[in-house]
């Protein structure tokens, strides 16, 4: 056994042969032994297609390994993001400098500030690994009680927590200047960049995690059951509880709906609109005319079911006001300006603020960025040889749209052509709300094209909303220090 394949062992551990015996119901004493709740990292994505990442790509296997020596666990994300390795190393060597090497906030304030951020989407995958890790590094267990057992400093984080997650653009220098001028319970600007990262960091995994359907490790609740894993080894309490999910096969077939020719069709827009660009360019006032329909459109594009989730106690005990959500930003009559990349951008701004208070974190980021954002094979399902830039800049422009924020040198009319409501649907739920992404929606988009490509949409979307999210706060940030 290689490796690799011995880590993703202690991962999964393989169903026990006494599967048929259910201990709930037949009296029999013993010990109750768990398996995986489901088949492999992900819900979405079957699990041969990810563990035969690992058995073809030394590199892979290589990021894996020392991913286990550092953490001392292998989790289910990493698998997942383990079909792009390249990004799987940048975002592993970040993470690892967020959380664990020099910087401003302790570690156990890190790990307790990523418990905050995931729970703000009721993301208990994450919060479950980060209690677990603030536990070691010596958290005072009594502030998992709730978030107001936490020392004030942490508390007073929670207003900027809220925001960011759900409304970053309502964002202020007022905001910053709460937290910096605290008297004994103030950050430093060195400390609010530490958290700033590492709250948008959090927000925007937990978008990746719920995109992906990752499955919680075994070790985790809601990782594993005690339940018979067939059918055919059912009892009576199971299907009485409603567990049997006799019509799963209906739902597939359903599912199988004809998406002949969803490939080449995007190909020839991508063409089609590049022809276009060479013979003309739009007016800057026609440019802004696009992106406010854009930016308008994107507000009736309806993210998931509008049902309300309700967070369970065990995860919003992490944060405070559970009823504060995402709202689009000019509902209600309420207006917020274009924030226009121009005057505040990170390549130009953001970048060296981080860098300056936190140094190496804003080069780190800058990497993972480009990182996401270049990544391609030159692949589109079967095809080869295709230049996907084009799509690639749409789906990040479209996020950063939804979140206010325009580009003056881009053609907003583009997004319409390239990007179908299913898809659009999808990117609003996982970027704004992913706790309510299903696999349905997962399914509906992109229909023809294989798993890693819709696990590299994933990433674009990840890092777009924490670029997002961070342009707003270094904003207010900058506002306040001039």
């Amino acid at each position: 056994m290689n490796h690799v394949n011995h880590l993703l062992s202690i991962s999964w551990f393989p169903e026990p042969k006494n599967r048929g015996v259910c201990l709930q119901c037949s009296g029999n004493s013993g010990v109750r032994i768990p398996r995986p709740l489901g088949n492999g990292p992900s819900r979405f994505i079957p699990e041969k297609e990810i563990l035969q990442v690992s058995k073809v790509d030394a590199r892979t296997q290589s990021i894996f390994e020392d991913a286990f020596s550092a953490l001392g666990r292998l989790d289910n994300i990493s698998l997942v993001m383990g079909f792009h390795p390249q990004y799987l190393e940048s975002f592993l060597r970040t993470q690892h400098y967020l959380l664990q090497m020099d910087g401003p906030l302790p570690l156990h304030y890190r790990h307790y500030i990523g418990i905050m951020a995931a729970a703000r989407h009721q993301c208990s995958h994450l919060v479950n690994l980060h209690v677990n890790d603030f536990l070691q590094v010596g958290g005072d267990l009594k502030w998992l009680k709730g978030l107001d057992e936490a020392p004030q400093k942490l508390q007073q984080l929670g207003e900027l927590n809220k925001i960011l997650a759900h409304r970053p653009w309502l964002l202020t220098k007022e905001h910053i200047e709460q937290l910096l001028k605290a008297e004994e319970h103030s950050w430093s600007l060195a400390e609010l960049i530490h958290a700033v990262v590492l709250l948008t960091h959090y927000h925007s995994l937990a978008s990746f995690t719920f995109g992906c359907g990752i499955m919680p490790e075994i070790q985790c609740d809601g990782g594993h059951t005690f339940r018979p894993p067939s059918l055919s080894h059912y009892c009576v309490c199971d299907i009485a509880n409603g567990n049997g999910h006799l019509n799963h096969h209906d739902d597939l077939l359903r599912n199988q709906v004809s998406v002949c020719g969803e490939v080449e069709v995007l190909m020839e827009r991508m063409k089609q609109l590049q022809e276009c660009r060479d013979d003309e360019e739009a007016s800057q006032e026609e440019m802004a005319t696009r992106f406010e329909r854009e930016k308008t459109e994107s507000m009736l594009v309806v993210s998931a079911e509008e049902d309300e989730c309700v967070p369970s106690r065990d995860i919003s005990r992490h944060f405070e006001d559970p009823s504060y959500g995402y709202k689009d930003f000019s509902r209600r009559g309420e207006h917020v300006p274009t924030f226009r990349a121009q005057d505040y951008s990170w390549e130009d701004h953001g970048f060296s603020l981080v860098n300056r208070l936190y140094p190496d974190v804003g080069q780190m980021l800058d990497e993972k960025f480009q990182m996401a954002y270049n990544l391609t094979y030159n692949t589109m399902a079967t095809h080869k040889d295709v230049d996907t830039s084009m799509l690639r800049r749409a789906i990040w422009n479209y996020i950063h749209c939804m979140f206010g924020i325009r580009y003056d040198d881009y053609d907003y009319g583009e997004i319409n052509q390239l990007l179908d409501r299913s898809f659009k649907i999808y990117i609003k739920t996982m970027v704004c709300s992913p706790e309510k992404t299903t696999k349905r929606m997962y399914e509906s988009f992109w229909r023809q094209f294989q798993h890693s490509e819709k696990v590299h949409v994933n990433l674009l979307l990840m890092e777009a909303r924490m670029q997002a999210e961070l342009l707003y706060a270094l904003r207010a940030i900058t506002r306040y220090m001039t």
